[in-house]
């Protein structure tokens, strides 16, 4: 069964948490005993109604706050697929959380309040969907049964929306508009007789007919070796595998490969998948590869095939989201972790910060620091060359993290240009 990531953006109270409670109600995907729990929380705040965002809002300061704070991942299936949903916090503060909860999204849900309407948080929501290539944007226009479900607030609000795509990567195809109330049900699982102007999907029928097969592969194939395979028993005592996770394209038997970074060369043998042997591994199948040569290979090696190799660079450029409290300045130093491989990093410029606002995309020059939640342009100089591609062209092998070689904490996460 094919898995659908999808991540939900909105500012505060716009219903992330509620229409994914409403999401999972509907296709009776949550469990007795919360929907029990929901049942008993709702009655204890008075309500009349199901508040369906208990059932996501895990935190106890969430519940207390009526807010989402950290990323929530609900789990669901329906007879199509599987789903995996980020629910991520909308609020500036929390920017890295809602950069982590997107970075392997397929889909991205961004609501919007139909009383408010675009608004500046949509811009941010929306920037960072586009800086991190999410395939496809449903934008949810919520609350709809607070403007008696106008067709003229919708048509208004879709219309500023497509204002903003105009200034992004997307074309209106990979968007989706759609008029909901979360809190009632209408078009979400079920169409809604109270819209009959609108012809479209529901969120839950965009989702399904969603060909996740279809979502673009990079043009590029990417393998980082993950370890090397030496089982110690007689049967298999000169078998040599390299296990890791494939990325971008698939790779076949008998395809001609170079391993970086010492450039020698080989054809693939065979791919094993547990015990069974394939002729082809597809983008994001983890396997076993043998070669027909004895290469000298290692965990943070990358295999990729002859004809497709990636830049190979001490000095980067790079958009970084910032996720520590302590600024990232310029001249300090840092573990950058690319796919498996680890090099130490010195911070060489920051050269401007870049506003998580389409409507004033004004660079700020020198910034000379990135606070938490900042995004900026960034240039570091490593103590060893990495192989990676631009981020827009491979998003598997053009991002990586900043550790704190102090702390051994993430710090933040880069986007290579």
């Amino acid at each position: 069964m094919n898995a659908l990531k999808i991540a939900t953006a909105g500012s505060v109270d716009d219903g992330k948490s509620t229409l994914i409670g409403r999401l999972l109600y509907d296709t009776q995907s949550l469990t007795d005993d919360k929907l029990e729990a929901i049942k008993k929380s709702s009655e204890q705040r008075g309500y009349d109604y199901l508040d369906f965002s208990f059932a996501t809002d895990g935190l106890v300061a969430e519940r207390e706050q009526g807010i989402t704070i950290d990323v929530a991942h609900i789990y669901f299936s329906t007879q199509e697929k599987s789903y995996i949903i980020a629910d991520t916090p909308g609020h500036v503060e929390y920017t890295r959380n809602m950069v982590t909860g997107a970075s392997t999204s397929q889909v991205s849900i961004i609501l919007i309040d139909a009383r408010k309407g675009v608004i500046e948080q949509t811009y941010r929501h929306f920037f960072i969907n586009n800086l991190l290539r999410v395939e496809h944007v449903i934008v949810a226009i919520n609350k709809m049964d607070l403007v008696d479900f106008s067709q003229t607030t919708f048509d208004q609000i879709k219309n500023d929306f497509q204002e903003l795509t105009a200034k992004s990567d997307y074309s209106p195809q990979q968007i989706s508009y759609i008029p909901v109330s979360a809190l009632n049900g209408d078009n979400v699982v079920n169409a809604s007789s109270k819209t009959p102007w609108y012809k479209g999907e529901t969120i839950l029928e965009k989702l399904e007919n969603i060909d996740t097969t279809s979502i673009k592969e990079e043009a590029q194939v990417r393998f980082p070796v993950q370890t090397v395979i030496r089982p110690k028993s007689n049967d298999f005592h000169d078998f040599r595998g390299y296990a890791g996770k494939v990325y971008g394209n698939s790779l076949k038997v008998n395809d001609e490969i170079t391993v970086l970074p010492s450039f020698q060369q080989s054809t693939i043998k065979r791919i094993h998948f547990f015990e069974d042997e394939l002729e082809e591994a597809s983008a994001g199948s983890s396997v076993v590869i043998t070669l027909n040569d004895e290469v000298n290979i290692s965990r943070g090696d990358m295999l990729v095939k002859s004809t497709e190799v990636p830049q190979i660079e001490k000095e980067l450029n790079a958009t970084i989201c910032w996720m520590d409290n302590k600024n990232l300045t310029e001249g300090t130093k840092y573990i950058l972790q690319h796919n498996n491989n680890t090099v130490q990093s010195k911070i060489t410029s920051i050269d401007y910060l870049i506003p998580t606002d389409f409507g004033a995309h004004k660079e700020t020059e020198n910034a000379g620091a990135l606070k938490l939640n900042e995004i900026g342009q960034v240039k570091l100089r490593l103590n060893k060359a990495i192989y990676f591609d631009a981020y827009k062209k491979n998003r598997a092998n053009g991002a990586f993290i900043l550790i704190d070689t102090q702390t051994n904490t993430t710090a933040g996460v880069g986007f290579l240009n």
